[in-house]
């Protein structure tokens, strides 16, 4: 049986394919105040911005590729059963081929009704509008988790990261919770490594690669296969 391997990415993983981040930007998404677009208040008090703001990174997502990084965590699907837990909500992991992936805080290519949160729908092109409406008649919003907003798939996440061989974080600062609270459910037998050109206060013990999601995870491949080797 072949080794577990769970990756929790973070905003670092898709920077490199040109993907903005708010955190990287003084609070800023494309010169957006998140609390003006990415909160329940902000789509109670402007739902036109809202959904303006979640079609431009839709755009510009379609308009972006996978990087390295992404390519390299597919190529470890050859070694390792590997689970992705991420935080973003592009499609780049998906676009590669990467077979299991958990989002955290939804995807932004899908809508999900506004009366009937299970039902669910891939956007078609880049566009969601005021006007369109669930069956029941209930306006679509991004199906995104939005600050101040429970996580839903955060219990499922916990119970994958229980089981893991091996952890891989992977452009996380480590601060966003409740996702930063993940490796604690680490298994103390499992290695944890971390990818991220910065400084990051782990609260863990951990292997920490000071290179990009890009340049440092096609690097950490043959490491990963001396540990099954």
């Amino acid at each position: 049986m072949r080794k577990k391997l769970v990756v929790l990415t973070g905003a670092g993983m898709s920077a490199e394919s040109g993907l903005s981040t708010f955190r990287d930007n003084n609070g800023l998404w494309e010169q957006y105040n998140v609390y003006d677009v990415a909160t329940p208040e902000a789509w109670l008090k402007n739902q036109e911005l809202v959904l303006e703001f979640y079609n431009q990174r839709r755009k510009q997502l379609k308009n972006v590729a996978p990087n390295s990084g992404h390519l390299a965590l597919k190529e470890l699907e050859k070694y390792f059963d590997v689970h992705i837990i991420t935080q973003n909500i592009d499609d780049l992991h998906e676009r590669v081929g990467s077979s299991q992936v958990l989002h955290l805080h939804g995807e932004l290519i899908k809508a999900r009704s506004t009366i009937d949160p299970e039902f669910l729908v891939l956007i078609d092109g880049w566009e969601l509008k005021k006007g369109d409406l669930c069956p029941q008649g209930g306006q679509l919003r991004p199906h995104v988790v939005w600050f101040g907003e429970s996580v839903p798939m955060i219990e499922p996440a916990e119970k994958l990261i229980t089981s893991a061989d091996i952890v891989l974080v992977v452009g996380t600062s480590l601060n966003v919770y409740p996702a930063a609270g993940l490796l604690y459910y680490a298994p103390k037998s499992a290695p944890i490594y971390l990818v991220d050109p910065n400084e990051v206060d782990a609260y863990v013990p951990v292997n920490h690669i000071k290179d990009t999601a890009a340049k440092g995870l096609p690097k950490l491949i043959t490491e990963l296969r001396n540990l099954i080797a």
